[in-house]
């Protein structure tokens, strides 16, 4: 996770520093506003390409509480980190690039998608976007990378303690077959509902851990495209992995962390049960 937080916070710092993020917030408002944003979203999902961690830490830019959860929600759903994004070029690009664009399409669809619905039901409005825009300039490398510093240290401190006891206690949960209890639990709708092998029970479940990892146990598997199509979706709008999981917690709390996951859950199955039937 880390590089990519480095990598992604240098170019936020830039982009911040140029002054391209205030123009590109207005040029979206309207768009944004139409899932429950205002522009200045945009930020944390361009950041979800990347890694999902710092993305869902970026929400804390909106000024809402019901936005930051409709962001972060949306991030963890739709947006694919760079290694999973890896994993599937490799795996779905192998049976042709149209299977690819599936991945992609679908993804978009159910971002815009979930944002309407929990715009439409989330109550409260989206504030609008008071913005003053800065001239271009060229910032000084110095002060980019003081900005750069000052944010990976603060992730540091925060999230690394919290993520470190998680992935253990997973692990041992992992180790004393908790994980295996929930692979028998889930085949019915993994074989069923999804039309996934058996083979693939397992790799959903370790989805919890690392996205990039389950898919590949997903490409050891004898698949169909079909099936890598669905199973790509799927694990992308699973549960978030480990590092995401823990800080999707954090930043916003006990209940509307279980709300994100719900809509995560139910989405998941409803997208991978619709993509089994028309596919």
């Amino acid at each position: 996770v880390l590089p990519y937080i480095i990598a992604f916070y240098l170019i936020l710092g830039i982009l911040e520093d140029v002054g391209y993020l205030p123009r590109l917030a207005v040029l979206l408002d309207t768009t944004m506003h139409r899932f429950g944003l205002h522009g200045f979203a945009i930020i944390p999902t361009l950041l979800g390409l990347g890694c999902n961690v710092p993305a869902i830490l970026a929400t804390r830019v909106l000024e809402s509480r019901r936005e930051r959860f409709i962001a972060a929600t949306l991030v963890a759903i739709a947006v694919p980190c760079a290694s999973a994004q890896a994993m599937i070029f490799g795996l779905v690009g192998a049976f042709g690039t149209e299977y690819v664009l599936m991945v992609y399409g679908t993804l978009l669809v159910v971002w815009v998608i979930i944002g309407l619905i929990l715009n439409r039901i989330m109550k409260g409005l989206s504030p609008e976007l008071l913005i003053e825009i800065p001239p271009y300039r060229l910032p000084p490398v110095r002060t980019v990378l003081q900005k750069l510093n000052m944010r990976v240290q603060g992730f540091l401190r925060e999230a690394v303690p919290i993520i470190l006891l998680a992935i253990i206690v997973v692990n041992m949960l992992f180790f004393i077959g908790v994980f295996d209890a929930a692979a028998r639990f889930a085949a019915p709708v993994v074989t069923g509902i999804l039309g996934l092998p058996e083979d693939s029970v397992t790799a959903i479940v370790i989805g919890m851990l690392r996205k990039d990892a389950a898919l590949g146990m997903l490409g050891a598997t004898v698949m169909t495209a079909k099936q890598m199509v669905i199973g790509s979706v799927v694990l992308t709008m699973f549960f978030p992995c480990i590092a995401a999981f823990v800080v999707l917690y954090r930043e916003l709390g006990m209940v509307d962390f279980f709300k994100s996951l719900t809509v995560m859950l139910t989405s998941s199955i409803v997208v991978g049960g619709i993509l089994n039937l028309i596919l």
